[in-house]
């Protein structure tokens, strides 16, 4: 009868468990080793990346923004008075003059004031001229009078030294003499008293006159007023240019302060550029500009520089230095570039895709003479338009991906074919 062989079972279930730690063991070590592994380099079309040479030496720092052209006279002309516009001869785009009239408006109103205002004028110098007509008729009596008081005088004081001299002589009692000498002196005293009436009388014709023709005065300015209201109905350019802008019809009712017209002289422009916020902190009054009107480049300089942000940008206006190009002409869309300072002897490369000014990023670098790409860690300085400052992490003659790589953001290697 034959025995089970129980040695050889338990041999085997001792040698399966061996195999699978082993089995289990090399599946593990397999996993770790290939999760340790780096991705393999992803290939990518040279040509369609940016790259560029970093270089050592002086770099220009600008910046730049669209704008538009705007004329530097500008007149916005407004209503004065309440009218309602009768006729427009002139439209929008059309060569002005300052006398040119732009639209006509009509006032009903204004026109019976003006014809008042011309009445009371009228009264007024016609008072006046009455009243003059009356103090010169009373001036030429006191100055009868006055003059017949001095002759009297004359004759008082000639009878007195003759009277004197028949005294002397015994020829008229010295009562006669008294006499003499007392109409004398009494027609002196009268003399004068009729020469001060008349000074006083000229006065008080004077102070008369100055009242009346102070209203005279003021009844004029008044009809001077209405009449300039009367001619504000018709609107005139007040300064040679182009007309922009008509933005009434006729018909319309129009009050004070609406406005009726733009003149705008169009060989006098400048430049509103709009340099957004983040390039614009270093750009103050004085530095040099130069404006693209895809005509040609005009040099210029920044005369203005806003206060305030709008829409992530500020305004900078810069006054033109060259003669403009032909075709340039307000509401132009141009391309400005404002000029900061020149770094001297500086390490830079063109501006990359990504990466703010003053920061540390990561760059692709061409190691293996262009065949491949390694990430490198960058600071970078102060940026232009085009070029950027570098600070650390590459050296003169290195090339770099200045191309957006975020689509490689888990490779820290590229080939390049």
């Amino acid at each position: 009868m034959d025995k089970p062989r129980e040695g050889q079972s338990r041999k085997r279930k001792v040698r399966y468990t061996i195999f699978a730690i082993s089995g289990l063991a090399i599946v593990l070590f397999i996993t770790v080793a290939v999760n340790r592994l780096e991705p393999a380099a992803p290939p990518v079309e040279k040509e369609t990346l940016y790259i560029d040479e970093v270089q050592r030496g002086d770099m220009e720092r600008n910046v730049r923004g669209p704008g538009t052209l705007v004329p530097v006279d500008i007149r916005v002309i407004s209503a004065n008075t309440d009218g309602r516009v009768e006729r427009i001869p002139s439209l929008p785009g059309v060569t002005v003059t300052a006398d040119t009239v732009l639209l006509e408006m009509a006032n009903p109103e204004l026109e019976q004031n003006a014809m008042e205002a011309m009445s009371q004028l009228s009264a007024a110098q016609s008072d006046y001229d009455t009243l003059r007509a009356q103090l010169e008729g009373q001036l030429l009596n006191q100055q009868s009078a006055a003059a017949s008081a001095e002759s009297t005088a004359a004759q008082a004081k000639l009878q007195a030294e003759a009277d004197q001299v028949l005294a002397k002589d015994g020829l008229i009692p010295d009562l006669d003499l008294k006499l003499s000498r007392m109409r004398s002196e009494m027609s002196i005293k009268q003399a004068g008293i009729e020469r001060e009436r008349l000074t006083k009388t000229r006065s008080a014709n004077q102070a008369q006159l100055a009242a009346q023709q102070a209203r005279v005065q003021q009844a004029r300015a008044l009809y001077e007023l209405r009449q300039r209201q009367l001619e504000s109905l018709k609107v005139r350019a007040g300064i040679p240019g182009v007309l922009q802008q008509l933005p009434v019809e006729i018909g319309q009712r129009v009050t004070p302060g609406t406005n009726l017209a733009r003149v705008a002289r169009p060989e006098h422009l400048k430049a509103e550029l709009r340099i957004p916020e983040t390039q614009a902190k270093d750009v103050v009054v004085g530095l040099k500009a130069s404006i693209d009107t895809r005509n040609g480049i005009v040099p210029g300089h920044v005369i203005r520089v806003a206060p305030s942000v709008q829409e992530g940008t500020v305004t900078v206006d810069v006054s033109l230095d060259g003669p403009l190009p032909k075709g340039a002409r307000p509401d132009l869309s141009v391309d400005g570039t404002i000029e900061l300072e020149v770094l001297r002897d500086v390490l830079f490369v063109g501006r990359p895709a990504y990466g703010q000014p003053e920061s540390k990023i990561e760059m692709f670098k061409l190691v293996e003479e262009g065949q491949e790409a390694v990430r490198v860690p960058v600071t970078l300085g102060r940026s232009s338009v085009s070029k950027m400052e570098l600070k650390d992490g590459l050296a003169p003659g290195d090339k770099v991906i200045l191309s957006d790589t975020s689509q490689w953001d888990e490779f820290d290697r590229l080939s390049l074919k």
